[in-house]
């Protein structure tokens, strides 16, 4: 079982990647490959969720885009994360926030916890 760990923690490189939890706001800089082209494009919305362990842990984030709710699942293993940058720490009493989904308007904020730069 040890050597399952120990090969999952040399192939996959997580310290890239910034502490956060659920309720979190984060920008995430993300790679998209069109045909021959390469670009970067920036996510920011709240942290939804975070499962899994290991090399299957992934997190969901979920933004308003012109009113429409959208949510993107990443694997934590994903290459094609280039940054990213917890913008404000959320106070919440969850760890699944799924409720926000039928929230709308101020109803669906998450109170600011402290939080340092």
């Amino acid at each position: 079982m040890n050597l399952i760990k120990y090969v999952e923690d040399q192939l996959l490189d997580i310290s890239r990647i910034p502490e956060f939890s659920a309720g979190d706001t984060i920008i995430m800089s993300y790679k998209i490959i069109e045909g021959n082209k390469e670009r970067v494009q920036d996510f920011r919305g709240d942290v939804l969720n975070i499962r899994g362990e290991g090399k299957n842990k992934s997190f969901t984030v979920r933004k308003i885009s012109s009113g429409i709710g959208v949510e993107r699942i990443i694997p934590f293993s994903s290459l094609n994360i280039v940054d990213i940058k917890v913008v404000k720490k959320g106070k919440v009493r969850r760890a699944k926030l799924f409720y926000l989904r039928k929230l709308s308007g101020k109803k669906a904020r998450i109170k600011e916890a402290n939080f340092s730069k």
